[in-house]
């Protein structure tokens, strides 16, 4: 009996993907079923709870529902909440700006580089401005690398600077004209209030008064960082998230090669 039941419920599920109303998958295909974490600047209690669902509701959630709240500090609540979102988003229609480049390891960047390029490339990079994380720039540049993925600095035929962080841009331009770098790499992990933005549009603007912007492949990289970000602030490429040594050098590798031999 209780496997007929299930049964006939099991064929009421919705099994319909369209991917001109996608919308999130929970249990079963458009359930909408959606987890959600924010903050209120209220005391946790039964009226801080309502504010959250009511707070759900507006933002498109069906049966809001707060699972966990907790008073962080005198005056601010942390929820936990779920409920089923009732937007979708035509799938079909997004085109996401990319890097244009095909993604090659280390051995197939070295060989690339000695074939096309003749000599070594000299890439410079650093956290820049006040950014003191190096997590970001280190897992591109140095030797160990990051998750399997070997860092710049351990290419044959890359000559890779790792500057460190909090590294003024004035400091970091010096650098790229005495190694003659043929890129220049740009790690942004802080980014409140926006003030990566400030930092990398300051970088471009003081290439392109020293005349330099032209002669360097300019790339950035960080968990906030799109390629169309990049491009839109002047630089030449952008990386974010699950992005490796593999991209940063065969997209250098690539780039220079277009430059030099058209």
């Amino acid at each position: 009996m209780s496997e007929g039941l299930y049964s006939m419920e099991a064929k009421d599920f919705d099994k319909t993907l369209d991917l001109k109303q996608i919308k999130p998958y929970g249990d079963t295909m458009n359930d909408g079923k959606t987890q959600v974490s924010f903050t209120l600047p209220v005391p946790n209690g039964d009226e801080a709870i309502e504010a959250a669902k009511q707070l759900m509701k507006k933002m498109g959630f069906e049966n809001p529902l707060v699972v966990y709240s907790k008073e962080l500090t005198e005056g601010f609540t942390f929820f936990n909440c779920y409920g089923s979102c009732t937007h979708t988003v035509d799938y079909t229609s997004i085109h996401v700006p990319k890097v244009e480049s095909s993604v090659m390891d280390m051995h197939e960047t070295d060989e690339y580089i000695k074939e096309h390029i003749g000599r070594k490339i000299v890439i410079v990079g650093a956290s820049t401005g006040t950014d003191a994380h190096t997590v970001g720039i280190d897992a591109i540049m140095n030797m160990k690398g990051y998750a399997g993925h070997y860092g710049l600095e351990r290419y044959e035929m890359i000559e890779a600077l790792n500057m460190g962080s909090q590294v003024p841009n004035e400091e970091f331009i010096a650098k790229a004209i005495e190694m003659k770098a043929d890129a220049l790499l740009v790690s942004q992990t802080v980014t409140q209030k926006d003030v990566h933005i400030q930092n990398m549009t300051e970088l471009v603007e003081m290439l392109e008064a020293e005349g330099l912007r032209d002669k360097v492949i300019l790339v950035c990289g960080g968990p906030r960082i799109s390629h169309e970000l990049a491009k839109e602030l002047g630089y030449d490429a952008g990386f974010g998230m699950n992005t490796y040594a593999d991209n940063v050098a065969s997209f250098v590798a690539q780039e220079l090669d277009k430059r030099i031999n058209g």
